[in-house]
C-alpha cells in the first residue's frame, strides 16, 4: 500500500452510556418525608409545630424521588420509573392540597373535619395503586417488597382513621409509617453500599416471583 493511498480506518468503539442507580436517593427521600409525617401522626411532636415535613415533602419526597424516577426510565427499569414518579408527585401533590386547600379547612372548625376526609379520599386512591405496586414489588427484592407491604398497611390505616375522624387509628398509622420509613432507609443504604462495592454487601432478599 503506497503512502498516498487512502486508508480507511475504524473508530475506536465508544463505551455505552450509563447513569449510577437512581433508587436509593429516590428511597431515601421517599424514607424521609415519610418518618417526618408519620412521626407527627404517631404523636411524637408535641413540642414542635408537626409541619417539619412540609417543604421536604415538596423538595425531598416531591422533586428528588421524582427525578430518581425519571432516571429510572433511562435505566428501562419501568417499575422504579412507576414508583418514584408517582411517590415523588404523591410529595409534591400532598404539599400543594396543604398550602391551598388544607390550611384554609383547617382555619374553621367546622370545615376541619373536611380536611381529614379529603385525606381520606386521597389515601384510599393511593392504597389501590400501591395494591398493584406492592404485587409487582415481589419481582424485585424482598426487601423492596417490605416496602410496599408496609406502606399498603400506613395509607389503608391513615385511610380509615382519617375518614372516620379516629385518632387512635391515625396514631397507630403513624407508628405503621415510622416502620415504612426505617425499611425504605434500609433499602435505600443496601442500594448505597452494595451500588459502591459491586457485589452485594447488605442483604436485600430475592425476589418472590420471577
Amino acid at each position: 500500500m503506497s503512502v498516498n493511498e487512502d486508508r480507511t480506518t475504524t473508530p475506536a468503539p465508544v463505551a455505552p452510556s450509563s447513569v449510577a442507580d437512581p433508587a436509593p436517593l429516590g428511597l431515601a427521600g421517599f424514607a424521609l418525608t415519610t418518618f417526618l409525617l408519620s412521626a407527627f401522626n404517631a404523636g411524637w411532636m408535641t413540642k414542635a409545630s408537626g409541619l417539619a415535613w412540609l417543604s421536604y415533602a415538596l423538595a425531598y419526597g416531591g422533586i428528588a424521588q421524582f427525578l430518581a424516577g425519571m432516571w429510572e426510565f433511562r435505566n428501562k427499569n419501568v417499575f422504579g420509573a412507576t414508583a418514584f414518579g408517582s411517590y415523588g408527585a404523591f410529595w409534591i401533590g400532598l404539599f400543594f392540597y396543604v398550602q391551598l386547600v388544607g390550611s384554609k379547612l383547617l382555619a374553621h372548625p367546622l370545615t376541619a373535619p373536611l380536611f381529614n376526609r379529603d385525606l381520606g379520599w386521597i389515601l384510599l386512591a393511593w392504597a389501590i395503586f400501591n395494591t398493584y405496586m406492592l404485587i409487582s414489588s415481589m419481582a424485585t427484592s424482598a426487601a423492596v417488597f417490605a416496602v410496599f407491604l408496609t406502606l399498603e398497611a400506613t395509607e389503608i390505616i391513615l385511610f380509615a382513621g382519617n375518614f372516620a375522624l379516629n385518632t387512635t387509628t391515625i396514631k397507630v398509622g403513624g407508628y405503621v409509617g415510622v416502620l415504612t420509613a426505617l425499611v425504605a432507609w434500609y433499602t435505600s443504604a443496601a442500594g448505597v453500599f452494595n451500588g459502591m462495592r459491586g457485589r452485594t454487601v447488605v442483604p436485600v432478599g430475592r425476589p418472590f416471583i420471577s
